[in-house]
């Protein structure tokens, strides 16, 4: 582990250390959160080194989200990790049927797991130990994976009678800027004791990220060099071709997955034949997923039309439903970019006026952001490498191909619909008149 941090030139591994130890000392409740992959993998690992090598006599939280689907080599590596470390976890193995988002059909938004609706058809039994919607009087039909996850450390904060509550969190800056940002942001944010790799999420209750500047190889020398056990799946990632930054153990169904759907035949074909029948659109995507068909690589325009015309063309092709979500999220946007505009970078600026854009510029952003705030009007295309900066209807035709119903391509983020919170005022009103 080579890596040194700025300040003390300790390498990772040490200073990981230090950072449990603040954990471990501060809060009696400790919970980590376990997805399978590497990294929640190695932070679990470090968690359960760490009370035995100091041997603490207390038990660490584990909370892990069964999704239903999923390599067997995951289900394996799970089932290994928390038969072997029974004496001191505390394991909340989630089975629960909240919504989750799916990029692989035109029809849905989203699916659930475990939905007893399509008990026939699930890829496999529910385990036996596991926790079901019935343990949680926070739950409810219409909840999100993501809201769900939140409110599970508040539930278990007051289900443990906690002093304080910490969810350690095994995510890397060098993975995404999203990432990043949730360290790094300090706007309405408050962390714990001032350290910028923990977040307050509640009273008394808070997210840490003690890993946030390992690389991904600071993760396989770890797992080399302590000898920890890991998911095999990885190493039938690196046998099937897929670079190291590339191996990801997720929803299979999110829009950054449907390039590698298609391994799942290869990897997995028990699993694979299961998917096909419990998904819509599993077996399209996993074919054309990371295609042209999908909206990669290089999107062509059908002749003789424009953006705008092709765009009209997708959206007909649609159920009503997909088509006014989409119809809905253009409309916040292109007010967004009219009135209130996006910022961007001086260079980008210069590159819109040079190419004959009308453009507003503004002198100063309400973000804390040394870009500045552009109003535009929705253009066709532009050919530019800040393309998907740019407000264009090639952006949204993209978000179609994909299935990507929460156009996070265009910069939004999956949180629920506009137009679902109208719907359910309009509705909730129109019964009282």
């Amino acid at each position: 582990m080579k890596m040194k941090t700025k300040t003390d030139q300790k390498n990772v591994y040490d200073v990981v250390q230090e950072r449990l130890e603040i954990i471990f000392s501060g809060f009696d409740n400790i919970c980590v959160s376990f997805s399978g992959g590497k990294d929640s993998g190695v932070l679990l690992n470090l968690c359960i080194d760490y009370i035995r090598k100091n041997k603490l006599d207390r038990k660490l939280s584990v909370f892990y989200m069964d999704y239903e689907v999923q390599y067997q080599e995951t289900i394996n590596y799970i089932e290994r990790v928390f038969n072997s470390n029974k004496d001191i976890l505390e394991i909340y193995r989630i089975c629960v049927p909240f919504k989750v988002i799916t990029c692989t059909s035109m029809y849905q938004q989203y699916w659930r797991p475990w939905d007893e609706k399509y008990r026939d058809i699930w890829v496999r039994e529910m385990p036996a130990e596991c926790y079901r919607k019935e343990d949680f009087p926070f739950y409810t039909e219409d909840m999100w994976d993501y809201e769900f996850q939140h409110k599970f450390t508040h539930w278990l904060h007051d289900y443990k009678k906690a002093q304080r509550t910490c969810c350690l969190v095994g995510i890397r800056t060098q993975e995404s800027y999203n990432r990043w940002r949730t360290i790094y942001r300090t706007k309405n944010c408050q962390k714990y004791k001032g350290m910028k790799w923990t977040r307050r999420c509640g009273n008394y209750i808070y997210n840490a990220y003690p890993i946030y500047d390992w690389l991904t190889t600071d993760i396989w020398t770890a797992n080399g060099k302590f000898k920890w056990d890991y998911n095999h799946l990885y190493d039938l990632y690196y046998q099937a071709g897929v670079s190291l930054d590339k191996q990801r153990v997720a929803s299979p169904f999110l829009s950054q997955a449907l390039n590698s759907l298609k391994l799942y035949r290869a990897i997995d074909p028990d699993m694979w034949g299961r998917m096909i029948n419990r998904i819509n659109g599993v077996g399209f995507a996993g074919i054309y997923g990371g295609t042209s068909a999908l909206g990669w690589q290089s999107v062509k325009l059908p002749k003789g039309m424009t953006w705008a015309d092709y765009m009209k063309f997708l959206l007909n092709t649609l159920p009503e439903a997909t088509r006014n979500n989409y119809l809905n999220k253009l409309s916040v946007s292109i007010a967004f970019w009219k009135n209130k505009g996006g910022c961007l970078a001086n260079e980008t600026i210069k590159k819109l006026k040079e190419a004959g854009v009308p453009i507003f510029v503004g002198e100063k952003s309400n973000y804390k952001t040394a870009k500045k705030p552009v109003r535009m009007e929705y253009l066709d295309d532009i050919d530019i490498p800040e393309f998907k900066e740019i407000p264009t209807f090639k952006r949204i035709c993209i978000c179609i191909l994909k299935n990507d119903h929460c156009c996070k391509y265009m910069g939004f983020s999956p949180n629920k619909q506009e137009k679902e919170l109208k719907d359910n005022v309009i509705k909730k009103y129109h019964s009282l008149l």
